[in-house]
This record gives structure tokens, sequence and C-alpha cells, in this order.
């Protein structure tokens, strides 16, 4: 779960990272009681999960609630990067010195920890990162052993952080490295970490990534969740337990597997661009994976919420039968359907049922003797890739 400016923040501020005072609004006048409660002048600072808010206009300077009133009235309902602002980041004003880049990463090509570290920060460090490869630090992390005060003194010696500075720089990064595993993080960025004309070291930003696969541990992460921000099927879909992920075409897409349902988006784009959806070509409307089970259960519920999409016309359900053998899918299409009509929700969308793998002649058997209703089987992946976007550039 990536988090917003402002929640970063609340974790730095928890660890002991000094950070600037501020508060969230959502509207024009909480803006105003905001910069009267902090005094002189402030930021306002848009709250998205994207970078480039500044370019795009969403970071503006108030001298005066008033000024910050008319700043927050322009940015929020601001669309940057696709991303719709509900909310600003109200937060003192501060002169800035010098600006730097400290971060905290998983590794995943290594398979360890990375500190990467400049004494160039505020600008896209990507760009940084090609350009002057020179000017990033980039430090292996031991996940065991950690960063300690002299693994954060490594660091700030390897980015060049001035003498006057780093001290403070090392005292950042060790409390930086306990947000990051304290909070189980898969990234802690801070861009820019700045240097105040009065010589204090602070976090401007922050950007902070959350391990999901670590809720269990963090119950209170979930006043993190920006349940208004999300795709509502998204969100029911999640309460299911499901793997789904909303696109923008006209093919529902259902799978066993990341792989497996990765590549049956690939093959249904390729065969759409044969047929007209009357905007463009067929498309794919969701990323569905059901993984190992194929039960009635999570059959119904998948289907469930894919024909929730107005968009979706037809529906593709793409199986190889491995641990979870094709009969046992067929059964559960089959108990799907009847859970579904006993629910009042009877589909009238065509599915297109490719099976392969294990026991898939006795499944694709057990299909064809239930005789369901808009139900085609198509032995092959791309055969049904192909019919799927027919039906739906039907429909």
């Amino acid at each position: 779960m990536d988090l917003m400016e402002y929640q970063a923040k609340e974790l730095f501020a928890a660890h002991g990272v000094p950070v600037l005072p501020g508060v969230v609004a959502e509207t024009v006048e909480q803006a105003r009681a905001a910069a009267e409660e902090i005094g002189g002048r402030v930021v306002v600072k848009a709250q998205v999960k994207t970078g480039g808010r500044g370019k795009a206009g969403g970071v503006k300077l108030a001298e005066s609630p008033d000024e910050t009133a008319e700043k927050a009235q322009a940015i929020l309902g601001m669309d940057i990067k696709g991303h719709l602002v509900r909310r600003v980041l109200v937060t003192e004003a501060s002169g800035i010195e010098q600006e730097y880049y400290a971060s905290f990463l998983l590794d995943r090509a290594n398979r360890t920890y990375l500190a990467m570290a400049s004494v160039e920060g505020g600008i896209d460090i990507e760009q940084l990162a090609v350009e002057r490869p020179e000017a990033l630090a980039r430090i292996p992390v031991d996940a065991i052993e950690g960063v300690d005060a002299e693994k954060a003194a490594s660091i700030a010696d390897a980015a060049g952080f001035a003498p006057d500075v780093r001290d403070q720089v090392v005292d950042v990064l060790r409390k930086l490295w306990t947000v990051f595993t304290a909070e189980d993080a898969t990234l802690v960025e801070v861009n820019p970490l700045v240097k105040t004309p009065d010589g204090r070291v602070v976090a401007l930003d922050g950007k902070v990534s959350l391990d999901d696969n670590a809720d269990f541990r963090h119950p209170e992460h979930a006043a993190f969740e920006d349940t208004g921000a999300g795709d509502p099927l998204e969100a029911r879909a999640k309460e299911k337990d499901l793997n789904y992920v909303k696109l923008d075409g006209e093919v529902g897409i259902i799978g066993n597997g990341a792989g497996l349902v990765m590549s049956t988006l690939d093959v249904v784009a390729y065969a759409g661009q044969e047929f007209d959806a009357g905007s463009g070509p067929v498309r794919p409307a969701n990323f569905l994976d059901i993984g190992g089970g194929a039960s009635a259960e999570v059959m119904a519920n998948g289907l469930e919420i894919i024909l929730s999409d107005p968009d979706v016309r037809s529906v593709f359900v793409n199986v190889f039968g491995g641990i979870t053998a094709c009969d046992e899918v067929a059964n559960g299409i089959v108990q799907a359907f009847a859970l579904l009509d006993s629910r009042g929700d009877e589909i009238t969308h065509p599915l297109v049922v490719r099976l392969d793998g294990n026991n898939a002649e006795v499944g694709r058997r057990i299909l064809t003797d239930a005789a369901l209703p808009h139900l085609e089987q198509v032995d092959t992946m791309d055969g049904a890739a192909r019919r799927v976007a027919e039906l739906a550039a039907a429909k």
C-alpha cells in the first residue's frame, strides 16, 4: 500500500524523523483554518499517490489564510496524472539552503535492501540516476545487520554530505531505517531532505510503501487505506479476498495464476485488434487471478464482480489445470451459475471457457453435460481469445 505524503510524515514523526508541522484539509475552509493555526507562510500541497505534483501545479506557497483558501480552491479537484485531489496538506513553509535525497528500499534483483542517498535532491531521482549515476550513492544493507550509527555514517559519507550536516543526516538515516523495518515497508523515501537556513535537516516530503503481506502485524495500518480514492469494484473484490484490478476494456478475464492471467490479457488485447468495440479495438476489462482454488464460491464471487462492471460485454475463463484439476474448476463453474441464480444474479453475458491441463477432458465433458446458458467452450487459448473478443464486439 502506497501512502500519501501526510501519512508518510505521520510515520516519520512517530519514529523521530524531523518534519514540519502540517494539517490535512478536505475543504477550502479547513485549509484556511489550518493556515490560521500554523501561522505565517504555508505551503498547500495536493495529496495524491503520484509524483510530479509541483510541475502539475499541485504545490503552492501562500502568505496568509485568505491566500491559503484561494490556493486550496485551485488545487482541490485537480487531476494529477489521473489522480483526483480530494485533500491538501497545509504545512509550515521553510527556507531551503540545500536539498538532499535519502531512501531505503527492497532490492529485489539482488535479494537485499538498498540505501540510496545524494546531496542533489529535489529533482527526479530516476533522471539523476541515469544522467549522473556517480551523484547517487547506492549502498547495500544486510537485513540482519541493518543500519546502525556506523552503517548510517558510511551511507552519508558515500553520498558526500558536508561535515556541518553529516551528524544530523546520520541520525535521520537511522530513524528512516527504523521506519522501514518497524512498519514493514518496501520503500521509505525523502525527496527533498533539506538543510534550512538555520542549519536544521528536515524531511520536507515523504513517500512510504507498506508491505500488504505484513498487515496482520499492523492493524493500525488499516487507517491509511484511502477507500474513497479506489475503484469501488476493486474495493468489493478485496472484501471477498479476490486478486482483482479494474482495466478499461470490454472483456472480463478470470484465470488461475498471475502469469496465465497476464498472458490472457495479452492475447485478448491482440485478438481484440480485429474487432471494433465502438470506441476502438476490444480490450481486457480486468485482471482477476483466482489462484489455486476454483470453488463455487470463489468462481461465483469472481463472476459477480466482473459482471458488475457495466463496461463488460463478455467473459473469458481461462484455466490451466495443475494442482487444481480442470474437473474441479468445471464443477466450480456449474455450481457458481446455480449460486448466482439463487442470489438473483442470472448470467446473461456470453462466457467463453478454455480448459487445459490436468483432467481437461473430464472438465470439458462436465460443462458440456451441464449445458449452461451463454457458455461456450474453445479448446485453444488463442481461439478462445478471438471468440470472446468477437462476442464483445457483437454485444
